[in-house]
């Protein structure tokens, strides 16, 4: 029987943060009266899912991309062909074009994007927990954060997660500060 033991406790408290980061970085975006996008690989559409599991979503949330195979960073996103080619999908400046695209995309003032490697197999020449998470501004400014995360599979998605949407939360005040 498939899920019969249910999710691990360890795994729950894992969701239940991530799920308290969504809604502060829906606060932080409802505040500001800002929009934001997502750009997902490795979490295969799990920030988009927090996000949207936040009453009132639909205010803060324009839309999100899950480009889970490396082409279609390329073809949905506009990633470089030549950068995927020299350093496959996981490398900072794929997470800086993935964010910097569904922002153009849906029009959405900030958007966050994830790539990385949650396992079981490194890839790429990355070690398993490596993860890019690349933030797209207003001010067409974008910044990328390197993550190594521990844990299974789950875990390392869980805190990509979790991390994305903190980033989120603090450049979205922060760019209202800067406004102030």
């Amino acid at each position: 029987m498939i899920g019969a033991r249910g999710p691990r406790p360890k795994d729950v408290e894992l969701e239940k943060v991530a799920a308290e980061a969504a809604e502060a970085a829906h606060a932080a975006l409802l505040e500001s009266g800002a929009t934001c996008a997502t750009a997902e690989s490795l979490t295969g559409g799990l920030i988009g899912a927090h996000l949207t599991s936040v009453p009132g979503a639909s205010a803060t949330y324009r839309g999100g991309f899950v480009t889970y195979a490396t082409e279609t960073k390329g073809t949905l996103l506009g990633v470089p062909e030549d950068l995927l080619a020299e350093y496959g999908a996981v490398h900072p400046d794929v997470a800086a074009h993935m964010a910097r695209g569904a922002r153009r995309l849906t029009d959405a003032d900030h958007a966050v994007a994830v790539t990385g490697v949650a396992g079981p197999e490194p890839q790429d020449g990355h070690e398993v927990g490596t993860v890019f998470v690349a933030l797209a501004g207003p001010d067409a400014h974008t910044q990328v954060h390197s993550f190594r995360f521990t844990g299974d599979r789950a875990g390392i998605r869980y805190h990509t997660v979790e991390g994305a949407l903190r980033l989120l939360m603090i450049a979205v005040r922060g760019n209202e500060a800067g406004s102030a």
